[in-house]
């Protein structure tokens, strides 16, 4: 992850990579349930990451010892779609939603019979519009390429992402999944910024219900 973080109008760059995010992770989780009939599908996207740290404080004279924070990032995109194609190597669906994100930041300071803490969250939903190819390569392998945009000056002033996805077909109803996401988003407001990027490698699997 990396971008631009700011509040009160001071505005900081900030770049976490891989081990600085699992080193300080709690909790995590990200998937994709997709309802369909006929032509219509209807795909919710998960993003849920809590992350926590604590550092001790250079100065032996202050009455606290140590600063705790704690942040978590929830995103939901459900969406609608209709298949434009749909034969038995290609599908190509066009889709339209939106996405609510949501950040919390806790920051409290020990010993905490002082009470000191503080507390705020950002809460907005984007409208965005995409779509996606699904493609059959071989009876084992698949691919499938999509992506979004949305935001313009609803919620934030800009909001997307692209995502690929290979997969390899185990059983029947079972894909074992490798690809790379990409999501960015641009978001001012009241002094607020965040205008970040988030990206990696993800692994993972596809179970079909009949």
């Amino acid at each position: 992850m990396h971008g631009t973080i700011g509040a009160l109008g001071r505005d900081v760059s900030v770049h976490a990579t891989p081990g600085d995010l699992l080193s300080n992770f709690r909790f995590g989780l990200m998937g994709v349930v997709e309802p369909s009939y006929k032509r219509i599908v209807l795909p919710l996207d998960l993003v849920w990451v809590r992350l926590e740290d604590d550092k001790a404080l250079p100065f032996p004279n202050l009455m606290v010892n140590k600063a705790k924070l704690k942040g978590s990032e929830f995103i939901l995109t459900p969406k609608v779609g209709y298949r434009l194609v749909d034969s038995r190597f290609v599908k190509i669906d066009a889709l339209t939603g939106f996405r609510y994100w949501h950040f919390s930041e806790n920051l409290k300071f020990v010993p905490s019979n002082l009470n000191l803490s503080f507390s705020n969250s950002q809460n907005w939903v984007d409208p965005l519009v995409g779509g996606r190819i699904l493609a059959n390569l071989s009876p084992k392998i698949s691919v499938s390429i999509g992506g979004d945009v949305g935001g313009w000056n609803t919620g934030s002033v800009l909001d997307y992402q692209i995502a690929g996805v290979l997969g390899y077909r185990i059983k029947p109803a079972v894909v074992l999944q490798a690809g790379y996401r990409y999501l960015a988003v641009d978001y001012r407001n009241g002094g607020t910024t965040i205008n970040t990027v988030t990206s990696g490698v993800l692994f993972g699997a596809t179970i079909t219900l009949k």
